[in-house]
C-alpha cells in the first residue's frame, strides 16, 4: 500500500447498516464465475464488442446486440453445478432479462423469466442448477439497445487463500473501536473467519512509533488469528515505518552498513522474527520478502534505477539473504512471496521478475497489489496474472486490494478514492458495487491457468475511523473497508459467496 495523500475531505453521509447471519462458506472455497473458462457466442451481429466481453470477468467491457434485443449463449465446456447467476448492465439502458440453461444440446429451460434489471447496478439471482449451456436474452427499455457488462454463472471454485491484512486491528481495539455482524459484536478476524477467511496478513516494522506494527503487535495479532482458525502471512517492510515504491528507508539501527553486513543483518532479523512467531505456536505459513519492492528495498543500498538498469545485484543479494533467514529459522520454511505493486502492468511485471530470476532469488508466489484507481482495469490484471503464472510456472496472488463502498469520508483526512472518475465502469461506489468487484476479482484469480491462482488478501478491511496512518493523522482508506464507518459488516464481507450476501444483506 502506498500512502501519498490526495483529494479533498468529503462530508460524512448516512451509512448503510449492513447486518447478516454468519455465512456457511467452507474455508478456502468460494462461489466463482465459471463462465470465465467457457466460451460465448451471440445470435446477432455485435455492435463493437464480441459476446466474449460479457463473460471476461470485467463489467467495464460489454457486449451489445445490433438492436433493442439479443441473445448470447455461454458454453461451460462440461456440465457444472451452479448456485445462481449475476448480471451487470452498463449504465444507460435498463433491460428485461431472461436466463435459460441446458445440460444437453438444445434442451433449454427457463430459470429466470422476464426480470427487469436496472442499468449500472449489479444484480444476483440465486438458484441451484446443473448445466453446460447458459442462454441470456436481453430486451432494452423503450426500444433502446441494451448492453451486458457481465454475465456470471456461479459455482464452486478451487481452494484458495481468502485473506485479509489486519495489521491495524490491535490499534483499533486500543482505540475502543468495535465491530459487529448482524448486531453481534465480535473481533474483526472472528467475523471474517465466519465468512470464509482463512489467512491473516500482518505488517512488521523494525522500530516504528510506539504501538505501530512492531513485533509485540504482530505477535499479539498472530495469536488472535490462530484463535480464529487462520494462518499467517508475515509482511516485513525491513524499515522502521511505511515502505512502498516511493520510500524504502533502511532502519535507523541498520544505517551505514555496507552490502555484505546489511545482508547478514537481514538474514538474522528474518530468522529471529520467524522463530519468535513459531515459539508462541503461531508460525508464519507465508513470508513476503519486503513490501512493494518495485524500486528495491533498504535504500540506498538496495535501490533500483530502472532508467540506468542498475541496482539489481544488490537487491538480489538482500532478497537471497531474507530467503536464507527463512530457511535458517526453526521448522518448515514458509512459502516465499515477492511483492510487486503494479498488478495491471504486464511489461513492468515481466521485467521485474525476469531480473529476480536472473539473480537466482528463490520465491514460491508472485504477489501483486491491485488498486484499480491506480493499477488499471480488471482485464489488465487478468492478462498480467495469466501471463506471469505461465511464464514463471509459479502461483500468483493479489496480496493487496481495495475498492470503495461509498465516496464519502469518515474522518478529517482526504481519501484515496473520492470521485466518480476514479471508479471502474460497471462497479459503482456502493456496497453492491464493492461486492461485485470482489466477486469478479476472485473469479479472475480462480481462472488463472494451471490452478496457479493462489488467492487474495483484502488490505485493511477493518481500518475504520479511529486509527490514522501515522500518529495524529486520519485514514485515507475508511471508504475502502469491509466495515462501515461504525464497524458494521458490509455485504462485501461475503465476497466468497455473493449470492448469500444479496439474500441476507440490504443493498448488496
Amino acid at each position: 500500500m502506498r500512502l501519498a495523500l490526495t483529494g479533498a475531505v468529503l462530508a460524512v453521509v448516512c451509512v448503510v447498516p449492513a447486518t447478516a447471519a454468519r455465512a456457511e462458506v467452507s474455508h478456502g472455497t468460494s462461489a466463482v464465475n465459471l463462465a470465465l473458462t467457457g466460451s460465448a457466442r451471440t445470435d446477432t451481429a455485435g455492435e463493437g464488442h464480441a459476446a466474449a466481453s460479457a463473460v471476461d470477468g470485467d463489467a467495464a467491457t460489454a457486449w451489445c446486440p445490433a438492436g433493442p434485443s439479443g441473445t448470447i449463449t455461454v458454453d461451460l465446456r462440461r456440465v457444472r453445478e451452479l448456485s445462481g447467476f449475476g448480471v451487470t448492465l452498463p449504465a444507460g439502458v435498463p433491460a428485461t432479462v431472461t436466463i435459460a440453461t441446458a445440460a444437453a444440446p438444445g434442451r433449454f429451460r427457463v430459470v429466470r423469466d422476464g426480470t427487469r434489471v436496472d442499468a449500472g447496478t449489479p444484480v444476483w439471482f440465486p438458484g441451484a442448477d446443473k448445466a453446460r449451456w447458459i442462454r441470456l436474452s436481453v430486451t432494452g427499455d423503450a426500444g433502446r439497445t441494451p448492453c451486458v457488462g457481465e454475465l456470471r454463472a456461479l459455482g464452486r471454485g478451487p481452494a484458495m487463500i481468502l485473506g485479509h491484512d489486519l495489521s491495524f486491528a490491535v490499534q483499533e481495539a486500543a482505540a475502543g473501536v468495535t465491530y459487529s455482524d448482524r448486531g453481534r459484536v465480535a473481533l474483526p478476524e472472528q467475523i471474517l473467519a465466519g465468512h470464509g477467511a482463512n489467512y491473516v496478513r500482518l505488517r512488521l516494522w523494525v522500530n516504528p512509533p510506539a504501538g505501530w506494527s512492531d513485533l509485540p503487535s504482530v505477535l499479539a495479532m498472530a495469536r488472535r488469528a490462530k484463535a480464529a482458525g487462520m494462518r499467517v502471512l508475515l509482511d516485513p517492510h525491513y524499515s522502521d515505518f511505511w515502505a512502498d515504491p516511493q520510500k524504502q528507508a533502511t532502519p535507523q539501527a541498520w544505517a551505514g552498513q555496507d552490502l555484505p553486513t546489511l545482508a547478514r543483518t537481514v538474514r538474522g532479523y528474518t530468522r529471529d522474527v520467524l522463530d519468535r512467531l513459531r515459539a508462541q505456536g503461531t508460525p508464519a505459513d507465508m513470508l513476503q520478502l519486503g513490501n512493494e519492492i518495485r524500486n528495491g528495498m533498504l535504500w540506498p543500498t538496495g535501490s533500483i534505477d530502472w532508467t540506468a538498469g542498475t541496482g539489481w545485484d544488490a537487491l538480489g543479494t538482500l532478497l537471497r539473504a531474507a530467503a536464507a533467514g527463512a530457511r535458517d529459522a526453526r521448522g518448515p520454511t514458509p512459502k516465499l512471496v515477492v511483492h510487486f505493486d503494479q498488478g495491471g502492468d504486464n511489461v513492468g511485471s515481466r521485467s521485474f521478475f525476469d531480473h529476480l530470476v536472473a539473480q537466482r532469488v528463490p520465491f514460491d508466489v508472485i504477489g501483486l497489489s491491485y488498486y484499480p484507481f491506480w493499477h488499471g482495469t480488471l482485464s489488465d490484471l487478468r492478462a498480467n496474472m495469466n501471463d506471469l503464472a505461465t511464464r514463471y510456472d509459479r502461483d500468483v496472488a493479489v496480496v493487496e486490494t481495495q475498492y470503495g463502498w461509498t465516496l464519502a469520508n469518515g474522518d478529517q483526512l482526504g481519501n484515496f478514492l473520492w470521485q466518480e472518475s476514479q471508479l471502474l465502469p460497471g462497479y459503482p461506489a456502493t456496497p453492491g458495487g464493492q461486492l461485485s468487484f470482489l466477486s469478479d476479482l476472485l473469479s479472475i484469480i480462480a481462472a488463472v491457468p494451471d490452478r496457479h491462482g493462489a488467492g487474495v488478501f483484502y488490505w485493511a478491511p477493518e481500518w475504520v475511523p479511529g486509527v490514522g496512518w501515522a500518529p495524529g493523522e486520519g485514514t485515507p482508506n475508511d471508504n475502502l473497508t469491509l466495515f462501515d464507518f461504525h464497524g458494521r459488516a458490509l455485504p462485501s464481507i461475503d465476497f466468497a459467496d455473493p449470492l448469500r450476501a444479496s439474500a441476507t444483506r440490504p443493498h448488496a
